[in-house]
């Protein structure tokens, strides 16, 4: 069975396990059913998420051009205290900057690979916790903006990791924590302009991801160096598929490659 067309990080749906499917424009897999089975991904051009060209990828699925000159990729996006819609104030597109940041906003510890502090709109919990590859996390904040939930991330990032170590979360050498006990824990830290949206007597969420063998010394597979690459699909976590010689692929790190898919 083929498939072909342009990468976008896999949908999720909240299972146990949890499932992902692989969209394409005319034709979508769910992954979690090719589990145990023999894969080619072959690289065959760019596609450029927003204006569709063939042109070299430069970050976040976009062309270089696009990428300094999209709303959906102004600085706010990856560091949201620099949001100004609140303000009225415009970066590229005040219309979409409005839409996306005058929306309720959550700041939440995960574990992936060791605790570490986020942001996410609140429609994409616990979207943002999978695609992170958490197997726990919890809610401290619901703010109404995404300048708060910044701030927040800002203070609390001081005492905590705001980053994840993707190695060491496909490894799966992880241990449990009680998040609950740290969410108290920041909570002296929160800004004071954040601190009455403090979320007082939520519980973790548990996330099982659908992984039968977890790599033990991980190869990163680059595509488009290697053009094509055929291995037995062991696993899935955050936006990664995990193969059988350890090989492992970050969809969402690729998105924008225009690649065929062969199940064998």
């Amino acid at each position: 069975m083929q498939y072909e067309g342009v990468l976008q990080k896999m949908q999720t749906e909240m299972g146990t396990p949890i499932q992902y499917y692989l969209v394409f424009e005319n034709d979508f897999l769910n992954m979690n059913q090719v589990l145990d089975k023999k894969l080619e991904l072959t690289f065959i051009k760019h596609q450029c998420l927003n204006c569709g060209l063939d042109k070299p990828i430069y970050r976040q699925g976009f062309c270089k051009s696009c990428f300094f000159e999209i709303p959906s990729a102004g600085d706010w996006i990856m560091r949201p205290e620099l949001s100004t819609a609140h303000l009225d104030k415009e970066d590229r597109d005040l219309d979409y900057e409005k839409k996306v940041q005058l929306q309720p906003h959550i700041v939440y510890l995960a574990n992936s690979s060791n605790v570490k502090v986020g942001v996410t709109r609140k429609s994409q919990v616990p979207t943002r916790w999978i695609d992170q590859g958490a197997h726990e996390a919890i809610e401290i904040v619901e703010v109404p903006n995404r300048y708060l939930a910044g701030i927040t991330e800002v203070a609390l990032k001081e005492h905590v990791s705001d980053k994840t170590n993707w190695r060491k979360m496909l490894t799966n050498n992880l241990e449990d924590v009680n998040l609950e006990d740290w969410k108290e824990k920041l909570k002296p830290f929160v800004p004071n302009e954040a601190v009455d949206y403090f979320l007082e007597n939520n519980t973790e969420t548990h996330l099982e991801f659908p992984v039968q063998r977890y790599p033990e010394k991980i190869k990163s597979l680059n595509l488009e160096k290697a053009i094509s690459y055929t291995g037995v699909l062991k696993g899935i976590k955050g936006q990664y598929l995990i193969f059988e010689d350890n090989t492992v692929f970050n969809i969402r790190g690729n998105e924008g490659l225009y690649v065929g898919l062969e199940i064998k």
